[in-house]
């Protein structure tokens, strides 16, 4: 294309061009409408068709760094490795919650806690993604995240990015998240809650020249196509066309207009606003918000930073849970509290606790969970698993069924290829399912 007629393209005049002119250029060259490549499909036809039309979201909080089990949900007041802090009665008869954690203790007939989860590692750069992508059996692939498993499996919702990930720091595509399915099935990060940049379209260009311009880039994407893998070119007008939309919706990151009493409720700090803005994702519809809190790794004076974090926490994940509920929403929402392992019962020589992957606690709520519930325990110094133990592909399983996906039946296609969603020599928490 000449210089000039990108020029008129790009800025309103009576010599910009025609429609016509437009989709008429390189028409030749294209291949044709581009469609879903095989790679990360589903196997079974039967299966995503029964999926379409699933209202079911998902509110993910990451604990970044293993937040304590025994200031939190699980405490063991009076004993050896218990700590300062008293443990309080909830709303559920006989439980008792950190009293940390005294907003939560008052939904807890709303949520359901998995006290005794037993996983492998130890270690942050092998927990994170193996938590995050649900341990499934080795096949030599590098499975999705949760939330690109979801946005496959589910799909967008409203026309929005199915995945969107609200976090302190910066922002962008996070592709790495999908794993074998393709660029775009990752994470379209939102850094300080904040758009990206570039977000909002200049006045100059009016609405048909947008129109325009879309058009020409999705003729030219079918001409880059035509003689190339699909996969990476899917995912560019993926998010060309997410943006999109997404750029109607400037008020979902208008912190300005929000009610001065929701920001008081949630708390005036990060992990306070951004869970309002995963409400108003919600409430627009995404599919999947994950919303994550930094600074848990406490090695070092675990009980004054427990004793700071553990509040901010406590109000972010209980004003969410009210008010999904009070807002009907809570039947399907999935709401999942979770890191990547808890903390040593163990106090060490710098007043910290250390990773501890064997014996933990998960917070969940909402679709298809059985409210006012917890799933095994630990004992009595909380140092193991008592009697039974779960491990992430038991999560996996869990939360793929409160979705309402058979993670016994459903299979993503790796090319010609078909795996599990989910650990196949793990199951369900029936006790936790509604």
């Amino acid at each position: 294309m000449a210089r000039d007629e990108y020029h008129n393209l790009c800025t309103p005049s009576e010599h910009a061009m025609s429609r016509r002119a437009l989709l008429g250029y390189g028409a030749g060259a294209a291949a044709g409408a581009l469609g879903v490549g095989a790679l990360g499909g589903l196997a079974e036809p039967a299966v995503a068709e029964q999926l379409k039309g699933n209202a079911k979201q998902v509110l993910f909080f990451w604990i970044d760094g293993g937040m304590s089990q025994l200031e939190s949900w699980d405490p063991k007041p009076n004993t050896r490795f218990g700590g300062p802090f008293r443990s309080i009665p909830t709303k559920v008869p006989g439980v008792h919650f950190s009293e940390l954690l005294p907003r939560s203790a008052q939904l807890a007939d709303k949520l359901t806690i998995v006290r005794s989860m037993c996983t492998k590692d130890n270690a942050h750069s092998s927990g994170v993604p193996r938590i995050q992508r649900g341990d499934p059996l080795n096949r030599g692939v590098t499975y999705p995240y949760f939330g690109s498993a979801v946005a496959k499996l589910l799909g967008p919702n409203a026309g929005l990015p199915p995945y969107v990930w609200i976090k302190p720091g910066s922002g962008g595509f996070k592709t790495e998240d999908a794993g074998f399915l393709g660029a775009q099935y990752g994470a379209l990060a939102f850094g300080d809650g904040k758009p990206p940049e570039n977000f909002v379209r200049p006045d100059a260009i009016t609405d048909e020249a947008d129109d325009l311009r879309n058009e020409l880039r999705a003729k030219l994407n079918e001409r880059f196509a035509a003689s190339r893998r699909t996969q990476a070119n899917d995912a560019n007008s993926y998010v060309f066309d997410m943006a999109r939309t997404l750029m109607k919706r400037t008020d979902l990151f208008d912190e300005a207009s929000l009610p001065r009493k929701d920001v008081e409720r949630y708390g005036e700090n990060d992990l306070g606003r951004h869970t309002l803005i995963a409400r108003r994702m919600l409430e627009a519809g995404v599919r999947f918000v994950k919303v994550n809190s930094y600074g848990w790794d406490t090695h070092g004076d675990n009980f004054n930073a427990h004793a700071s974090l553990m509040p901010k926490f406590d109000r972010a994940f209980s004003a969410i849970i009210e008010d999904l509920d009070a807002r009907g929403m809570l039947d399907n929402v999935l709401v999942i509290a979770i890191s990547e392992f808890g903390r040593t019962p163990r106090v060490n020589g710098s007043v910290g606790r250390d990773h501890w992957p064997e014996a933990w606690s998960v917070a969940m709520a909402g679709a298809g969970i059985k409210p006012g519930v917890i799933a095994g325990e630990t004992n009595d110094e909380g140092t193991f698993c008592k009697d039974v133990q779960y491990d992430i592909g038991d999560l996996f399983h869990t939360w793929f069924t409160a979705l309402g996906i058979d993670s016994t039946k459903a299979r993503y296609m790796n090319g010609t290829q078909p795996l599990p969603i989910a650990h196949e020599e793990m199951a369900p928490i029936r006790s936790v399912l509604a």
